[in-house]
């Protein structure tokens, strides 16, 4: 499968190469190392998953029955599932450390248009998730007032569907991680190693402390609803353990992508796997799932057991861990969209970087959009616009290591993944299976936004498409010294 002769096929590769070219004109800067590369993938991976979904599964809710202690098995079946993308998403980032993520392994693997396609759906995907975890923290932010007798006034802490007006906290929130993120990337992996520390210590502290309150009848019986709510459990704690995708788009900002971006990408999923299995096992053994709060399980486990203030305190420090979730997904959106701009996808005003080396423009434009989605709708409704784009990502990027395997095996790849086809098919297979679990609106909706995009592309990206040589950014580039050509 060479690449097409026919320049104006909506199947054009970009070759790895010409790849490169541009990546070292990016004015990207490049300031992350190895750890601060895994202290944004764990940042990104752990939050909602421990504070949140981990109690949720375990105790049930009216439409799925509680998974009790068995909810380690649902994190398990769903670890093994997005190992199979992140290890697809390692031998990429080892060939190409480029902005872009799943958009550009589309592009270089299965063409244009499919490139296109996952890039359009994740400026929505990730833009919703930023939205999704502010109103999260809004919720905690009223918890931990009314924990003093003090509540915001529900005019402006809840949506008009809530009986509100706005949600003000959320719509801050999001300001806020658009202001640390508008700094740098250089601001940002010192803010991400310190409050990934201060979170690691926080979970550590909770199973420590927890063991000691540990009763094993709490494991009996260990799967009280059978081996089905734990497979429906996976699916949803799966969204728990990815954010290595979106830490994946800032490889060219690390200081050697090509090395450390794969051990990054698999070591912030082995941290948060480890992480993920000791604090479900505590949760569940401290106090019987029934009884778990299915919104702040470990908050309630702590009370559980006549330990109050350390439940005030897990409340305050999950503000801080579901923080650096919004940070994680909000560079991956920047980013994207920074990428898709200098590809000509988009246009160039959006690829501007500023003095520090980080695209502003897009990057504000972005933390608005989360802001307003997260001040004006409910939870539920901006949640179910983030599943089905992270998946069909997944889908495509696992693909693409399977056809360029095939295509290109003679590329320099540092990492590569083992059992080839075996483990990408594997989370192409439990991907479509989970988006197969999605309602019909989420699937129209999807299919409604592609079907914008696809209006985009051919009336716009297409003919400026740096690939396509009759594209007017040729001659705006050759206009502008080759220095300065990438910020322009």
């Amino acid at each position: 499968m060479a690449t097409p002769a026919n320049p104006q096929s909506v199947w054009r590769r970009k070759p790895i190469a010409q790849m490169e070219t541009e990546s070292a004109k990016s004015g990207l800067l490049k300031s992350l190392g190895l750890w601060q590369l895994t202290a944004i993938g764990v940042g990104g991976i752990i939050g909602v998953g421990i504070f949140s979904l981990a109690g949720l599964v375990a105790h049930g809710d009216p439409n799925n029955p509680g998974v009790g202690p068995a909810v380690l098995i649902s994190f398990l079946i769903a670890g093994l599932a997005s190992a199979a993308a992140a290890l697809s998403y390692a031998e990429f980032a080892g060939m190409i450390p480029r902005a872009g993520s799943a958009y550009t392994y589309g592009y270089v693997a299965l063409g244009e248009l499919t490139g296109w396609f996952i890039g359009w759906d994740l400026l929505l995907e990730y833009i919703a998730i930023v939205a999704v975890v502010a109103i999260g923290i809004s919720g905690y932010i009223n918890a931990f007032l009314g924990g003093f007798g003090m509540h915001l006034p529900h005019l402006i802490s809840a949506t008009a569907e809530d009986g509100g007006m706005i949600n003000l906290p959320a719509i801050l929130v999001c300001l806020l991680v658009t202001w640390i993120l508008s700094r740098g990337t250089k601001a940002l992996g010192r803010f991400e190693l310190a409050a990934v520390a201060i979170k690691i210590v926080l979970i550590l502290f909770i199973v420590g402390l927890g063991m000691f309150y540990v009763n094993a009848h709490n494991y009996n019986p260990f799967m009280p609803s059978g081996f089905g709510p734990v497979v429906t459990g996976a699916a949803t704690v799966f969204f728990a353990v990815f954010g290595y995708d979106a830490m994946s788009t800032a490889a060219e900002e690390a200081v050697d992508g090509k090395k450390h971006m794969p051990k990054a990408i698999i070591l912030s999923l082995v941290i948060a796997m480890l992480l993920y299995v000791a604090a479900t096992l505590v949760l569940t053994g401290m106090q019987n799932y029934k009884d778990i709060d299915p919104t702040a399980g470990f908050a309630s486990a702590f009370t559980g057991v006549g330990l109050p203030v350390i439940a005030s305190i897990i409340s305050v420090f999950a503000v801080l861990s579901i923080l650096t979730v919004m940070l994680t997904f909000l560079l991956g959106v920047s980013r994207v969209w920074f990428s898709m701009s200098r590809d000509g996808l988009l246009p160039k005003w959006f690829s501007k970087v500023d003095n520090r080396g980080t695209p502003k423009r897009v990057t504000w434009i972005a933390g608005l959009g989360s802001a307003f989605l997260a001040g004006i709708f409910p939870i539920r409704l901006v949640a179910d616009l983030t599943n089905i784009g992270i998946l069909a990502a997944f889908v495509v990027v696992c693909i693409s290591v399977i056809v360029f395997r095939y295509t290109k095996p003679d590329a320099p790849r540092t990492f590569r993944l083992p059992f080839m086809p075996v483990v990408p098919a594997v989370g192409v297979l439990f991907s479509l299976f989970l988006i197969w679990q999605l309602s019909w609106e989420t699937k129209l909706r999807f299919v409604v936004w592609l079907a914008v995009g696809l209006v985009i592309y051919f009336t716009y990206s297409r003919k400026h498409s740096l690939m396509n040589p009759g594209s007017p950014r040729h001659a705006e580039l050759d206009a502008v010294p080759s220095g300065e050509a990438a910020a322009k």
